[in-house]
């Protein structure tokens, strides 16, 4: 049976289907020596051609869907590669020996938290996509009071430069002084949404972390900068809040006891302090030329 043709480049993992639309409306796919337009449908004997280099295409059967957990630390860029020569959020996952991690979708350099990556580009597709109405959960500073009537507004709706929003739930966490924390659900990932919502009653936001994606919330053992791989509950439990098959391999042990857990989250910290240490001497190096 034919494919889209994003389809099939998402699922060898090279990016998500968006990002692949992308791609072949810039010319640089071809399929059987023909450039590819959009739309195109392909059969699993063609041969698929990315900048010239050939494509393999896993099956659905030999694929193993994968997902990890990140906590971002502020300052990192959500992209492969950024001009400035600044960090970013996949500098430190772990390699793969075909295909490539694919951001569920992007927080902004200013804010921290879990964001979560995956070799599955149809499953990053679909989570990242307005209709399945994902929830994510954040964490919010805001700097001085705010009066119950703007609480109000922003779970009835503001009005944004790129159309109404709103929080779906908004609950006051304590705070002390001019700090006020909340915690805030909203089911999109329009950019800076969370930011813009409180700008707009004139609201200053000192700072934002994501704690949660669905019903997955970000580990507490789970150090900045430190990434863990989802057990294939996890997974599975991802891919059926947006309507895909189940996964059957994984990984990860399900075995996973007490001192298994303390030996991992000891290897991620270790892992953290290794980058930390070559971060640390590459700004040294930097400085000195």
């Amino acid at each position: 049976m034919s494919e889209k043709l994003q389809k099939v480049l998402a699922r060898a993992g090279l990016g998500s289907r968006r990002e692949m639309e992308k791609v072949i409306s810039s010319g640089v796919v071809s399929v059987d020596g023909k450039i590819a337009a959009l739309g195109d449908r392909v059969e699993s004997n063609q041969t698929i051609r990315v900048d010239g280099n050939i494509v393999r295409v896993p099956s659905e059967e030999e694929q193993v869907c994968r997902v990890l957990m990140y906590h971002k630390p502020l300052g990192e860029l959500c992209t492969r590669k950024d001009p400035e020569g600044r960090k970013t959020v996949f500098d430190r996952l772990p390699a793969l020996k075909s295909g490539r991690w694919i951001a569920v979708g992007r927080l902004d350099i200013n804010t921290s938290g879990m964001l979560l990556f995956t070799n599955d580009g149809e499953l990053a597709n679909r989570l990242m996509h307005p209709s399945f109405q994902v929830e994510r959960e954040y964490a919010v500073r805001v700097f001085g009071e705010v009066a119950p009537s703007t609480l109000t507004k922003l779970r009835k709706g503001v009005e944004l430069e790129d159309g109404p929003a709103k929080f779906l739930r908004v609950e006051k966490r304590g705070g002390e002084g001019l700090n006020h924390w909340y915690h805030v659900v909203l089911n999109e990932g329009r950019n800076r949404e969370v930011r813009r919502l409180w700008e707009s009653q004139e609201v200053q936001v000192s700072r934002l972390m994501r704690v949660r994606y669905g019903e997955i919330k970000l580990d507490k053992h789970l150090p900045q900068g430190g990434w863990v791989e989802q057990p294939l509950v996890a997974v599975n439990y991802l891919r059926q809040l947006v309507g895909l098959t189940a996964e059957r391999k994984s990984f990860v042990s399900v075995k996973e006891g007490r001192n298994e857990r303390r030996k991992r989250v000891a290897q991620i910290k270790r892992s953290v302090r290794k980058h930390r240490v070559r971060e640390k001497s590459q700004s040294n190096t930097t400085k000195q030329s």
